[in-house]
């Protein structure tokens, strides 16, 4: 396709990056920045999509890059979610393809405020490790396979599902469970950015400008993840989940 990036909407995406790098790394939702801003620069949905799974893999990698240098994940414990994950993605991203997703774009609003509301009101997020509900393979193939699923097959609020699960199944800290899902959503992030660039859906230029920018959010934000822990990610996570959810019914429902 032509598109002309100009220097100004590099700058501005850049920026926009970087600022959806941050608060993804912490509570996930950066897609509400980046999607809506490659949008407005003028990239057909298809494309929007595909540059902004590029550009969300370099967050994620570099947040989940910090997350095991600093010791926060056991990639032992989580190999076979990560592969899981993995084809969930790819077996999504082919799915949506072939399925009408208008039911899940009603429901999601829905599912996300359960998100907001857990996080908000549940006793069990603390730093600590509570007790575990499934086993790392029981986990790896029904959270991870069905939250990578979702990923590939529509997509917004991955990270916090990731989180929700890693707490409520796996009985992990907050601070852990953000820095696992991390590693989980890159994994699904690649598999999404394979099969759009299949399909030549990915501006590579802008989307590498991009990744620069949500690798150094990223960066940013999985440092304050370490040093703060559940004081920050608790009250983002809500405030995020209860922004996409707004986001997600009125562009669903745009007479409320």
């Amino acid at each position: 396709m032509e598109f002309d990036l100009t220097l100004q909407i590099a700058t501005l995406l850049f920026a926009v990056a970087l600022v959806a790098g941050f608060i993804d790394a912490i509570a996930g939702g950066g897609g509400l920045l980046t999607i809506p801003a490659l949008l407005w620069a003028g990239l057909p949905p298809a494309v929007a999509l595909g540059t902004n799974k590029l550009q969300a893999c370099g967050g994620s990698f570099f947040a989940s890059w910090y997350f095991v240098r600093k010791g926060l994940v056991d990639l032992n414990t989580i190999k076979l979610a990560l592969i899981c994950a993995f084809i969930g993605a790819s077996l999504g991203t082919i799915l949506v393809q072939l399925i009408d997703a208008k039911v899940l774009e009603l429901m999601l609003p829905f599912l996300v405020l359960a998100i907001a509301g857990y996080f908000l009101f549940s006793k069990k997020i603390s730093e600590e490790d509570r007790h575990q509900v499934l086993t790392p393979t029981a986990f790896a193939f029904t959270a991870a396979l069905g939250v990578g699923l979702y990923d590939g097959f529509f997509g917004p609020g991955t990270g916090s599902f990731f989180a929700l699960a890693f707490v409520s199944l796996a009985g992990f800290g907050l601070a852990k469970a953000t820095a696992h899902a991390k590693l989980l959503n890159f994994s699904t992030n690649i598999a999404s950015l394979i099969f759009f660039a299949l399909g030549g859906k990915v501006l590579w230029l802008l989307g590498l400008i991009m990744l620069t920018g949500q690798g150094l959010g990223a960066t940013l934000g999985s440092r304050l993840v370490v040093t703060k822990g559940t004081k920050i990610i608790k009250p983002l996570v809500v405030t995020m989940s209860l922004a996409m959810s707004i986001k997600l019914l009125l562009s669903q429902y745009p007479l409320l």
